[in-house]
């Protein structure tokens, strides 16, 4: 049984009440077209999606995100830095901790307004700290809508990605979209997803049927997978990227494009390895053409303090999985630009 609790206004009440000025409009179109040029070949650069496993506060992810700010103007002519801005990431058994769109009010009881108004107000501060718009990941289809205007790209997670409504909701998105490989590590699930998100769909979204013009910019991530062990497999090497790039071509899928995710089962969640990772892709890259043509870019999890925290002492230290430190982003940052 439902029991109905509050009542949440629509999306455009608000954005209307914590819009974009025209200074920060004309900062997302810009990022907007630099990110697609990448996805679809025009850039050479590399994107870099890369932050916190979770944002549950603002003051630690302001911080870096301003730090993230400083180190793009450094690397800008070899990387696109989208900061991880995740304020829907709850916990992996679904339970407890839910992510800044859940919010307590002054009272403790939950409150999913406030938490709305709590994403937005942080992604709208972050372009301001940084001039960098973000990522967020779609957890839930219908409150893509309440951020949707501030984001530059967006994620479909690994629990998500087969589900049909995300497929569909990702379609309908006027910005890049990672899809990443289910759980399982199917890839064809994968690509079925990218598929459909490339391309129209009719659809139930809220009380309307709706009819997206597909997402040109969907595009695939590796983050590894689990087999019926439970033990971790990785999918960034040579021979399953390549399996990947087949793919693409035999569907004839609009601007082939990989991310590879470096932590969760690539690393098995060993943070430090997230870095061996990015070195032995960038290492692939430089060796064949098509691998190069293919990888887009890295998704790392990283935070002002390495590792993480069961209880929220450390500022700027991860409450969900572990993360690098700063130090070490940006030492690793700099060595992919270095590499591109």
């Amino acid at each position: 049984m439902l029991e109905k609790q509050f009542f949440i206004p629509e999306p455009e009440e608000f954005i209307a009440a914590q819009p974009l000025t025209a200074a920060l409009q004309t900062i997302k179109k810009e990022r907007d077209e630099e990110i697609c040029d990448v996805l679809a070949g025009r850039s050479q650069k590399l994107l870099i999606v890369v932050g916190p496993c979770s944002a549950h506060k603002s003051a630690p992810t302001l911080e870096y995100v301003a730090r993230l700010g400083k180190l793009n103007e450094k690397l800008k002519e070899k990387l696109v830095i989208i900061p991880r801005i995740y304020t829907n990431k709850p916990r992996t058994k679904g339970v407890g901790y839910q992510g800044m769109f859940l919010q307590p009010d002054p009272e403790g009881a939950e409150d999913i307004a406030r938490g709305i108004r709590s994403s937005r107000s942080l992604h709208l501060a972050a372009i301001e700290e940084s001039g960098l718009t973000a990522a967020d990941e779609m957890l839930y289809p219908e409150n893509s809508a309440y951020v949707q205007d501030l984001l530059s790209y967006h994620v479909v997670g690994a629990r998500s990605v087969e589900n049909q409504l995300h497929r569909q909701v990702a379609s309908g998105i006027d910005a890049p979209v990672g899809m990443k490989n289910p759980m399982s590590g199917n890839l064809s699930a994968l690509m079925n997803s990218v598929f459909a998100a490339q391309n129209s769909q009719i659809f139930k979204y809220k009380n309307y049927q709706v009819r997206s013009n597909g997402n040109p910019y969907a595009h695939a991530i590796l983050r590894g997978g689990v087999n019926g062990l439970g033990e971790d497999v990785p999918n960034y090497h040579y021979e399953t990227v390549m399996q990947v790039a087949k793919i693409y071509a035999e569907n004839d899928l609009k601007n082939p494009a990989v991310v590879i995710d470096c932590n969760h089962s690539n690393s098995g969640k060993q943070f430090q390895r997230q870095i061996s990772i990015a070195e032995e892709v960038m290492k692939n890259r430089r060796a064949d053409a098509e691998f190069k043509q293919l990888i887009k870019g890295f998704m790392i999890e990283s935070f002002l303090v390495e590792g993480n925290q069961k209880h929220d002492d450390i500022f700027g230290c991860s409450i969900t999985d572990p993360c690098l430190g700063w130090e070490d982003t940006e030492r690793l940052l700099f060595q992919i630009a270095e590499q591109v």
